[in-house]
């Protein structure tokens, strides 16, 4: 058995309607994943299952929350061994001790080329950075301004299919998956 992360784009199913995480938890189940967890209210899901390439492991997920929710929602999916490798790369230790929350990784199904990267530097404020990582992009994001140029920037036209987590997440869903492979 393989341990893996899958992280739902957006739980929004339409106007004030979310997914609950225990649904989501029993549409998981409900297609043989053992040991199903979520973490937060926001998408994340923890599973084992036979070791399977991870592109077919978010079709099925996909295809089932399509059919259990009626929406199609983009689903990412990681192993247990590439998640931590993901949470140890990160390239602002300093920034997510002070703020986990301003932190965050967009995580991408296919890896991003290094030339998107000085399209979204463009984006950044003074005080916000952005970095590749493994084909992932590590933001910081400015505590001094409500809303970002840089967050919008980093979108599905211009990356590609991906979806964000705060570090803060990405730290607690590494110790959820533990060494498990």
């Amino acid at each position: 058995m393989q341990t893996y992360v899958a992280l739902l784009y957006s739980i929004i199913l339409g106007e004030g309607r979310r997914v609950v995480m225990a649904d989501l938890k029993a549409m998981a189940e409900g297609l043989g994943l053992r040991n199903v967890r979520t973490l937060v209210a926001t998408g994340n899901l923890v599973f084992e299952a036979e070791r399977t390439a991870t592109a077919a492991l978010e079709k099925r997920l996909e295809a089932a929350f399509e059919t259990a929710f009626d929406r199609h929602v983009d689903i990412i999916v990681r192993g247990a061994g590439d998640w931590q490798k993901l949470a140890s790369r990160n390239p602002f230790p300093t920034e997510s001790e002070e703020a986990g929350d301003q932190v965050a990784v967009r995580v991408m199904r296919k890896p991003v080329a290094e030339d998107v990267l000085s399209g979204l530097q463009a984006y950044a404020a003074e005080d916000e950075k952005v970095l590749l990582i493994g084909g992932d992009i590590w933001l910081v994001f400015s505590r001094e301004r409500p809303s970002s140029r840089l967050l919008a920037a980093a979108n599905h036209k211009r990356l590609g299919i991906g979806t964000s987590r705060n570090w803060n997440t990405v730290r607690k869903l590494a110790e959820m998956v533990g060494s498990r492979e």
